[in-house]
């Protein structure tokens, strides 16, 4: 996927002929640009305040939708956890990928009725793309929230002794059960103290059982062990085991309460799994919903600036261009030869003043003017995504 020009020029002396020009000057003599023709069907013109005002807001909306796109493609980049090339099969447009949609680009009748006024058209896809992103926040909590509280529990199930949960280490035998007087701890004792733990424990408060402390899980810093004592000593016990760098754990056997963690983690595993299938499929449909919105919004800015720049009746040719990265400053000085007698205003000599001034022309801060219609599509979503995550 590339960055893509969207150009018009005058039809002249046809709508054909004018592409062919520029196909043989860029693409067959020069190989600077592959080029393909984009149909943008007859819509209705309006006046020409109403051609002005739209353009201002098509560019609003150019930009909000473009940003909708990124926005889908990227959490569909989430769910997928970020396997590249799953997600590469996932973004469709229309049934095809992105860059065969963009090349053999057809306007939809049936979602964009040519009827319309240009403005009726715009509110549908306004109207259409707002409520994606409405949607996707609201189906993005409700998968986040529930991916969040089964990664926290994941997060317990590993990592250092010194927090993970304990359920899955311990054995109902390691402890002392349903007894009056006595009581048994976990420890966490470093790797390089356990020669010292050993020998000092049954030392560190009166009451302890002799030679109860046992190893019952280790990994590459620290072991746990248990150790049984009488009730009443167990706060006292703590606190020498913190003097001497030995951490006790707030943990007591409890089976149900062991087992409804389990249950928990496994109700929120299935409760992920049950979800994951549809959100992928929603968020699929959904960015060809608003991948195709998206282009048909470059099509109408494309119409709309056409009519203001080369005037009625409409007769201008569209091409979509897909530059060769290595000659893209070769390819605008050939179309600068190609279309310099356009500029009869002498916009290029002074693009920030005369250009500004006129109806239909403006553009924004720092944006580029040249003799014909241009606009870029930005198609690479998946380079977006790879920033984001």
């Amino acid at each position: 996927m590339s960055e893509y020009w969207l150009i018009s020029v005058p039809g002249e002396p046809t709508a054909q002929q004018a592409f062919d020009n520029l196909n043989n000057a860029t693409s067959k003599t020069n190989n600077l640009s592959a080029n393909y023709k984009f149909h943008v069907p007859d819509l209705k013109v309006g006046t020409l305040d109403q051609l002005v005002g739209l353009s201002d807001d098509l560019l609003k909306l150019d930009t909000t939708t473009e940003g909708i796109v990124r926005k889908l493609a990227a959490y569909l980049g989430d769910v997928l956890e970020d396997k590249k090339e799953k997600l590469m099969e996932n973004l469709q447009a229309n049934g095809v990928d992105i860059n065969t949609y963009l090349t053999k680009f057809q306007w939809d009748m049936a979602k964009y009725p040519v009827k319309q006024s240009l403005r009726g058209i715009a509110d549908i896809i306004s109207k259409q793309v707002y409520q994606i992103e409405a949607d996707l926040k609201t189906k993005a909590n409700s998968y986040n929230q529930l991916k969040g509280s089964l990664q926290a529990i994941e997060r317990k199930a590993t990592g250092s002794l010194l927090t993970r949960n304990l359920g899955d280490l311990v054995q109902k035998e390691d402890f002392v059960l349903e007894s009056e007087y006595l009581t048994t701890l976990v420890v966490v004792v470093s790797k390089q103290q356990e020669k010292d733990w050993l020998a000092k424990y049954e030392k560190l408060t009166d009451m302890i059982v002799p030679r109860s402390s046992k190893k019952i899980f280790e990994d590459s810093e620290n072991s746990l062990f248990t150790v049984s004592l009488f009730s009443k000593v167990a706060e006292e016990f703590k606190l020498k085991a913190r003097e001497n760098k030995f951490m006790v754990r707030d943990f007591t056997y409890n089976e149900k309460e062991l087992a409804a963690g389990k249950d928990e983690m496994n109700r929120l595993a299935a409760d992920k799994k049950k979800q994951y299938g549809p959100l992928v499929r929603w968020l699929k449909v959904n960015f060809s919903e608003a991948f195709t919105a998206w282009i048909h919004v470059k099509a109408l800015r494309v119409f709309v600036e056409s009519v203001l720049r080369y005037g009625l009746p409409v007769n201008f040719q569209t091409i979509l261009m897909l530059p060769n990265k290595k000659s893209t400053k070769k390819l605008r000085e050939d179309l600068q030869k190609l279309y310099g007698h356009l500029d009869t205003g002498g916009l290029m000599s002074d693009k920030h003043s005369d250009a500004l001034d006129m109806p239909g022309m403006a553009m924004p801060s720092g944006s580029d003017y040249y003799p014909y219609v241009f606009y870029t599509i930005n198609a690479d979503v998946v380079a977006e995504v790879s920033k984001t995550s």
